[in-house]
This record gives C-alpha cells, structure tokens and sequence, in this order.
C-alpha cells in the first residue's frame, strides 16, 4: 500500500484549472472521505519547496456539475493531506462595469442564493456547532492573491461573490438584480467551499477570473459557455502565475482566527456524543 502524502497548502482549480504546470515531483493520489469521493484524484507535489496538494474542483474532465461537487469530500481531503490554507481559483461573471473581464478579483464577502446549505456542513445528526462567518475569507491570503494577482495584470481587493445555484446563468432579471444590489461578482461553487474549509478550521480565499458581464450589461452579450472558455484559455497561465507567486511570499506560520473557530462553535455537550 502506498503511503499517504502530505501538503500543507491547498489549491482547488475551477474551470479550465485542472492542473498546475509548476508542481515538481508530483504524482495523483487518490483518496476515500466518510463523505464520499472528491471530485477527482488530488495532484501532489512541490512549489519553491513547498508541499502542495491540487484538486480540479470539477474533476479533470469537468464531469461534474456545480450542485454535483462534493465540498464535504473535498476539504475533509484536504485536511486529512494536513492542508492549513486553501487557495480556490474560479471563473465568474462581473456585476460591475469596472470589473471588466480579464480583471482577477479577491472577495472578502459571499452571499448564498443556492438551496444546498444542508450538504455545506460536517455537523448535524446530533452534534450540532454554529461557526463565525462573519468574515467568510482568510484576510492574509485574500491580501496574499490579490497582491499577486496586482503583479500580472488588472486586480481587485474585496467586494461580494453571489453564489447561484446553476447549472444555468443567470436570468436577465436575476442579473439585474444582482447588479442593482451591489453585488460585484456571481460564481456557482464558492461558498460551500467556504464553510466547508472554515468548519475545517482551514484557511480559505478565493481568486476569482472575471469571464463575462453575465447578461445585466446591455452592451453586451450574455454570457455562453463557450465565451466562459474563451476567455479562460487567456488567463489559465496568468493564474498559475498567481498561484505561484503567492506559494511564494506565504509565511510558513499563521495565527490566523480561521484556524481556532470551533473552539466555542459546538453547542452540543461534550457528554453527549462520546
């Protein structure tokens, strides 16, 4: 039996991310979670000496649809591999004029419009926990990415990510809406990622490739798959780049909040599930 590797940093890759060009001495591995499979096999190896696991969040073959990821599966991986920190890549649509596409954006909020919130938690089935969200995203690695991302082209510090449900974009009326109410950019996966990974006590931000204005910009047209992957194929080396430059300058130790959540979040007696 092999025996199983470890890494320290996370990187999950949305669409057209389904390997890191960089990673040396690397191999797949595959792993089995009391949650089920992860959406694929996790790629191991090495960035500038440090041990990186890689996961394609939609699998290498972009097999699986949004409301289809396993989170739970994911990041119980990930922490099982000894992952403290999660970088997530994830094309999106803008809901700003100025978050042309092209521009790489770090959130720092999220808002849920998808109806699987029951599957975006460990706890439940008698232990029950409510976790600070206040701050969804890690600050330092949300300051980390976009000071990279600043390195190789248009950036953005903050703002909010809408989560849809998908697999369809949206509405023009949905899209209005979501434009009208400040939102900045609308992705499908994100946010079950983001209470996974916090529940994990993981730190966890997201670098966001803005692909389209979805279909609220009348000069524009709406939103296609195929101009999603378009666009993609421009930016996937720029955001390996990224990715690269902010393994780079991560400080080997954190004191990060996000690792320390659950230590007032379980409400149920200890007593009563041991």
């Amino acid at each position: 039996m092999a025996t199983q590797p470890s890494a320290e940093i996370g990187v999950i890759g949305g669409t057209g991310l389904y390997q890191i060009d960089a990673l040396k001495n690397f191999r797949w591995f595959n792993l089995e979670t009391p949650w089920g499979k992860p959406s694929d096999e996790f790629l191991i190896g090495e960035i500038t000496g440090r041990q990186v696991a890689f996961l394609p969040r939609h699998g290498r073959h972009h097999h699986l649809l949004p409301s289809e990821i396993n989170h739970r599966a994911n990041i119980y991986a990930m922490k099982t591999l000894g992952v403290t920190r999660i970088l997530s890549v994830s094309a999106v649509g803008s809901l700003k004029e100025a978050l042309s596409p092209g521009t790489f954006v770090a959130p720092s909020q999220f808002f849920d419009r998808a109806k699987r919130s029951q599957e975006h938690t460990f706890f439940g089935n008698g232990i029950v926990a409510h976790i600070t969200f206040a701050q969804p995203v890690c600050s330092q690695l949300q300051t980390l990415l976009h000071e990279a991302a600043a390195t190789t082209g248009p950036a953005s510090l903050g703002g909010i990510y809408v989560n849809i449900e998908g697999p369809a974009f949206s509405t023009r009326a949905e899209s209005q809406t979501y434009h009208q109410a400040g939102f900045d950019v609308i992705g499908m996966t994100n946010l079950g990622e983001a209470k996974c990974a916090r529940e994990a006590e993981i730190c966890y931000a997201t670098l966001a490739m803005v692909t389209d204005y979805d279909c609220w910009h009348e000069s524009h047209a709406a939103v296609t798959a195929a101009m999603v992957m378009e666009l993609l194929k421009k930016n996937i080396l720029r955001a390996q780049q990224i990715l690269i430059r902010a393994i780079e300058k991560m400080p080997h130790e954190s004191s990060c909040k996000c690792q320390r959540v659950l230590k007032h979040a379980i409400v149920t007696p200890y007593l009563h599930y041991y």
